[in-house]
């Protein structure tokens, strides 16, 4: 029996969570946005969720946007930058492919008292497009918030949107979408060197700090240049959940230290099997692991050995899984190149 598919819009948020939609995850910026415009958009979408679709105004305190600042220009200035907003959503239209252009945030008012209101639209073909999804984001208001990159948050929310694919536990995006999906502003962060040292380590530092996914970003190089990147993640174990949710109750400025020392440390130690693969056999050695990566950039190492052993079930147990393993996956690679 096919598996039932869900709207974005049934999807509840609950005391501690929120859903944002998964076409507004992976955005392609044309006007880059700040974390403060990262965060004040979620909580707009948080706060009109359940009329999101209906040509309908919602209102918002400008209490609950402008946080811990005194100053309510912050919400007025990302106010009229998220609605000066021209984003790229990838659809499908007519069966096929495309790219649709759309503005954040439609008209609004907002009033002049301190502790007044915005009321405010989302625009038509924007609640088309939320109306439509069908794969989402669950955000932790608390890491959400507790993240200090508008790269951090943005890596955040690409990995709750991917975490609970039971498949897949990879993907490989170009050098130039990976720039698009973070917001890096044009002409900034060139090369892969400075793109890794100030978007991507401390992004991945803090994600992996204060979220309940590890994740790694690993370059793959066409010749001699990088020109691709394989995102990984993989849930925690209690222990490591434990530690994140310890972080979350340091400072920020003690939050953002230990990122930064994290990021200089290389952890290169490839992640256990996702929980899916339990009860499939005994695990491989780590060194196939690597092995199984080196020799096929680009793959889900994982979900190969899910076929691996789907494959190997009706036949005898192999004397050495390891090379079996790679012996499959070098295989598996020529009749399905990517």
């Amino acid at each position: 029996m096919a598996e039932k598919s869900y709207r974005t819009v049934d999807i509840r948020p609950n005391s501690e969570s929120m859903i944002k939609p998964g076409e507004l995850v992976d955005l392609i910026e044309v006007t880059p946005l700040s974390l403060s415009d990262r965060r004040i958009y979620n909580q707009l979408l948080e706060n009109a969720w359940d009329a999101i679709d209906k040509p309908v105004s919602h209102i918002i305190a400008k209490s609950a946007l402008r946080g811990s600042h005194n100053s309510n220009d912050r919400v007025g200035e990302s106010l009229e930058r998220l609605m000066s907003a021209i984003v790229k959503v990838a659809v499908i239209w007519d069966g096929e492919p495309a790219v649709e252009r759309v503005q954040l945030l439609g008209g609004n008012i907002e009033a002049n008292r301190a502790d007044g209101l915005v009321e405010y639209e989302i625009p038509a073909r924007l609640r088309r497009i939320i109306g439509n999804s069908t794969v989402f984001a669950r955000l932790q208001r608390e890491v959400m918030f507790a993240l200090s990159s508008k790269y951090a948050l943005t890596l955040y929310e690409m990995v709750q949107k991917r975490g609970n694919l039971r498949w897949r536990s990879s993907e490989k995006f170009s050098l130039d979408a990976l720039r698009g999906v973070l917001g890096v502003p044009r002409g900034k962060l060139t090369s892969w060197s400075n793109l890794k040292l100030r978007a991507i380590d401390p992004a991945v530092a803090e994600v992996n700090a204060l979220s309940d996914f590890m994740v790694a970003i690993d370059p793959i190089k066409t010749g001699r240049s990088v020109t691709h990147v394989e995102l990984r993640w993989w849930r925690k174990d209690d222990e490591a959940a434990g530690a994140a949710g310890r972080a979350l109750q340091f400072s920020k400025v003690g939050r953002k230290v230990r990122a930064e020392e994290r990021a200089q440390a290389a952890p290169t130690a490839v992640p256990a099997r996702p929980a899916w693969l339990d009860g499939r056999g005994a695990a491989l050695r780590t060194e196939t692991y690597e092995t199984a990566r080196m020799r096929h950039p680009g793959y889900d190492i994982y979900f190969v050995e899910a076929e691996w052993r789907a494959w190997a079930a009706a036949k005898p147990a192999a004397t050495d899984p390891d090379k079996a393993y790679l012996a499959f996956f070098r295989k598996y690679a020529e009749a399905n190149p990517i």
